[in-house]
């Protein structure tokens, strides 16, 4: 169909610099989680996988900070609101903060406090985060990140997943996490060549999980992690035991096509579904510019990989609520992200140089966002009001023949683990609970 040809190729959504990696001792290594940790999950030492450290040099910092107090800044926006995009005063003030307060060694602190590795999958390096809880029966759970995300935007979910009984939960909802870094974002390897698109990158993380030596795990995502969580359920590795998502391609054909064709909405609708109509509509009226200018000329856009500012608002303006949570927060609002949070994110894009090669995933993109795939495996879905759409349960049965968790909650957004990690806490232990 002409409509599902054209949205893929809009793609959509949702989320390197100098590092070392660093030896270390076999000791060490079993320390940190690669030991024989119990005979029903993990079975030998993993192949092939080097222990890294997060460390850009002071010179690396200076440049940047240089560089924003050298932006050549345009006039204002000629409206009160954000309808022409990130707004001059919001810009400015990310822009006094990042030169003169913010300060990245907390974030790389962060970063190094967790075990981080790197290995080789289908010819090209793979960063991963990878935190093994302390109880015995924990299940295994790879977590998938989007764009213009990366591994910071899941930081805040480790300990509580990973050492439950610190924080409100049971020993039986414990898991061993992991975090890759995808294909060309943060600290992973940039593709020289084409094809990594979602169902390489399922492909990749089924290899991981087997590395790992992990003979049953499950497996989450949201925006691309989305994408490719759903693909690793399509392929449906045997010990893929479930999926979860909290951005769930689950819209029918003939919704989307209507949406992509700016049909009025059926009037037989219900209510939850007339809201992601209204929503998805929005988006696609309003919101895809940086999708069509990713997927279509990734390579064009010098601007972002070489202005800090360019950078930031680029990634700013992903979607319109995500934009009015980061404005009140450069207001001194109180809100579910800190100034930090915000810029370590922008911040690692920039010194590892990924802001191009990020934007390629958009291009190599086969997938039709929010059509369903077609996974047959156990899958649970965490519908959050402020994502691009909050799926309708009606929608998510169809999609999904066995699905085992739905929740539509009250709070939260594109990036829930980010933004409201207490709750997206409470909704991983809740959609794997049936299948432990």
């Amino acid at each position: 169909m002409a409509f599902v040809m054209a949205l893929a190729g809009l793609a959509a959504f949702i989320l390197p610099g100098v590092v070392q990696a660093q030896q270390v001792s076999l000791a060490l290594q079993a320390s940190i989680g690669f030991a024989l940790a119990d005979s029903t999950d993990h079975v030998s030492p993993p192949e092939n996988i080097r222990p890294f450290k997060v460390k850009f040099s002071d010179g690396e910092l200076d440049n940047l900070r240089q560089r924003i107090l050298a932006t050549r800044w345009p006039k204002s926006e000629t409206v009160a609101d954000a309808s022409q995009g990130v707004q001059l005063a919001t810009i400015q003030k990310l822009a006094k903060y990042w030169a003169k307060e913010y300060n990245w060694r907390k974030a790389e602190d962060k970063l190094n406090s967790y075990p981080n590795f790197i290995t080789s999958i289908d010819g090209l390096d793979i960063h991963f985060i990878h935190v093994r809880s302390k109880h015995p029966n924990a299940l295994p759970l790879i977590v998938t990140h989007g764009w213009p995300g990366s591994v910071v935007e899941l930081l805040k979910i480790i300990d509580p997943l990973t050492n439950p009984t610190a924080y409100g939960g049971k020993p039986e909802d414990a898991f061993h996490l992991v975090i890759p870094s995808l294909p060309g974002y943060g600290f992973s390897g940039q593709p020289t060549e084409g094809g990594w698109e979602p169902e390489r990158i399922a492909k990749a993380w089924i290899t991981l999980m087997n590395r790992l030596g992990y003979k049953r795990y499950v497996a989450q995502g949201g925006d691309w992690g989305d994408a490719v969580t759903e693909k690793m359920g399509v392929l449906a590795p045997p010990e893929l035991q479930a999926i979860h998502t909290n951005l769930p391609s689950v819209v029918p054909d003939e919704i989307l096509g209507a949406l992509f064709t700016h049909q009025p909405a059926p009037a037989s609708l219900s209510a939850d579904e007339k809201k992601a109509w209204d929503q998805i509509d929005f988006f696609f009226k309003k919101g895809l510019s940086y999708a069509q200018q990713m997927a279509s000329r990734p390579q064009t856009m010098y601007g972002i990989e070489d202005s800090p500012i360019g950078l930031a608002s680029w990634i700013l303006d992903h979607d319109a609520r995500s934009y009015e949570l980061i404005a009140r927060t450069f207001d001194d609002k109180k809100e579910g992200l800190t100034k930090d949070d915000i810029l370590d994110n922008i911040t690692l894009y920039w010194l590892t140089k990924t802001a191009v090669s990020s934007a390629r995933l958009y291009w190599e993109n086969k997938v039709v966002f929010f059509k369903p795939m077609g996974v047959k495996i156990p899958v649970a879905v965490s519908a959050f009001p402020d994502e691009l759409f909050q799926a309708p349960r009606s929608w998510t049965e169809k999609a999904y023949p066995k699905l085992i968790h739905y929740n539509r909650l009250d709070k939260g957004g594109h990036f829930a683990a980010w933004e409201q990690p207490e709750l997206f806490t409470k909704e991983i232990r809740a959609a794997f609970k049936s299948v432990r």
